[in-house]
């Protein structure tokens, strides 16, 4: 019993590293690379994320003028940009990105009818984001995030959670960007078959001729967007009209000189309830970052991650912009690439802010065709859910971890595949949940976890594989 309180105790230390070997990394978090790589790098890991999506359906989902919709998309990149800066380079000190989050979008809508619309309710929208995002900030400073992380979020339910936030998202890279995306169904499916197809070549290209490594896995995605984006323009599916047009410089539409700011008592609660759902949804994402890198989630790096967080969303909401927050991709395009730079994390953020004053190199990533966008991001998602269930082989598989694994994988299929009207039907907190597969996912294997008796026998034999 000695032994067993022994390795029991050595499991519950105070981190929450999930991964401990980082071998398939060529670019380490701290290792220093040239001035152009991490250009590059940057850039490309800013292509392979579709930050732009989330403003583009809000603007859509509350009819707004191109202007304003202009600047949404501006907004949301200069938070991201900063935001990315702070997380990577001050606060969590790890390879990660922010952006826009899909979870507030049923509630952003919700506040706006309900208040008016027009200026009203988006002075309405982020007035109750700025609310939301100081509550937030208070959770950075009273240290209660990793306590709740430690008591909650072992290995296994950290691993369930990284497998749904890739699973989560495949519909979404492939309804949302190829199969019901804009322009002929055949076109879009063989553009994203075209640029899946293309990142594939790479990797095989770069595990037989290793002397061509760092060109075609370090740069895998940018070149597999290249790809794609010249087929497209061949097909007559992707047009320089839109960039040609836009400004070369042009300012985001601040929420304050734009809007003003408008509080409300019922879309500040909210607000409080949809950032507690976006913390749940950011942690999966730390853990699953953590788990590529090797990287350590010690309570002080996820207290200060949950301050950056605050931070990030505080001016996402004061530059006129939806929540940005660490965005569920980076683990899944670190591990195709191989590159954990922290210097190319921050270079991905200044070309966030970049892109947020000069209209063209916005508009020209807007123009990318979605159908490329989601060939890229299908192969992505895929590696984030296998990292997910990478995490969670390291634990010995007892009978109960089949319900912990098991049950939110169905929840987050169930949740993916029902029909809005079923949806519409459950009261208005529920909707926050089901439109969120990620975090009833986490919600419900935290919850079983804590449910179902581990015995001592399974314990032992966990602990023994884990320090071996």
């Amino acid at each position: 019993m000695k032994i067993l309180a022994k390795k029991v105790t050595q499991e519950s230390s105070k981190s929450f590293n999930i991964d401990k070997s980082a071998d398939q990394l060529m670019v380490t978090p701290d290792a220093d690379i040239s001035t152009g790589q991490t250009v590059l790098l940057g850039l490309q890991h800013l292509l392979a994320m579709d930050v732009y999506v989330v403003p583009i359906i809000v603007a859509g989902m509350l009819s707004l003028p191109l202007d304003n919709k202009m600047g949404l998309i501006q907004a949301t990149f200069l938070a991201a940009g900063i935001g990315t800066i702070l997380q990577t380079g001050v606060f969590m000190k790890m390879p990660v990105t922010q952006g826009a989050s899909f979870v507030p979008l049923g509630a952003l809508a919700g506040i706006y009818a309900a208040t008016g619309g027009g200026t009203t309710g988006m002075a309405t929208i982020f007035g109750s984001l700025i609310i939301g995002a100081l509550f937030v900030l208070i959770l950075g400073f009273t240290n209660v995030v990793p306590k709740l992380i430690h008591k909650f979020v072992p290995s296994l339910v950290g691993g369930t959670i990284i497998t749904n936030v890739g699973l989560s998202l495949i519909p979404s890279a492939l309804n949302d960007n190829i199969f019901q995306a804009s322009g002929r169904l055949n076109t879009n499916v063989l553009l994203g078959l075209i640029t899946a197809g293309a990142l594939v070549v790479c990797v095989i290209i770069s595990l037989h001729f290793p002397q061509y490594n760092r060109i075609f896995r370090l740069g895998s995605i940018l070149i597999a967007l290249t790809v794609g984006t010249i087929v497209a323009a061949i097909m007559g599916q992707f047009s320089f009209q839109s960039v040609l047009s836009a400004p070369w410089f042009s300012l985001p539409k601040f929420a304050m000189t734009s809007y003003g700011l408008r509080f409300s008592l019922s879309p500040i609660l909210t607000m409080l309830i949809i950032y507690m759902v976006l913390m749940t949804e950011t942690t999966g994402t730390w853990f699953a970052v953590s788990a590529v890198t090797g990287t350590k989630l010690t309570p002080k790096r996820i207290n200060r991650g949950v301050f950056g967080e605050g931070i990030s969303c505080l001016l996402s909401a004061l530059f006129g912009a939806t929540p940005v927050t660490g965005y569920s991709t980076n683990a899944g395009i670190i591990s195709i690439t191989g590159v954990a730079s922290k210097k190319a994390f921050i270079s991905a953020g200044v070309w966030f802010i970049l892109f947020s004053f000069v209209g063209k190199l916005s508009a020209l990533l807007a123009a990318i065709p979605s159908a490329v966008i989601g060939g890229v991001f299908a192969i992505i998602c895929s590696t984030i859910m296998l990292n997910g269930l990478r995490v969670v082989s390291q634990s010995h598989f007892a009978e109960r971890d089949l319900y912990i694994l098991g049950m939110p994988i169905i929840l987050t299929l169930a949740l993916v595949l029902m029909p809005s009207g079923l949806k519409n039907e459950v009261p208005t907190f529920c909707q926050y949940l089901l439109d969120s597969p990620i975090a009833t996912a986490a919600i419900t294997a935290i919850i079983l976890n804590q449910l179902l008796p581990e015995n001592s026998q399974s314990v032992l034999k966990r602990t023994i594989k884990t320090t071996k």
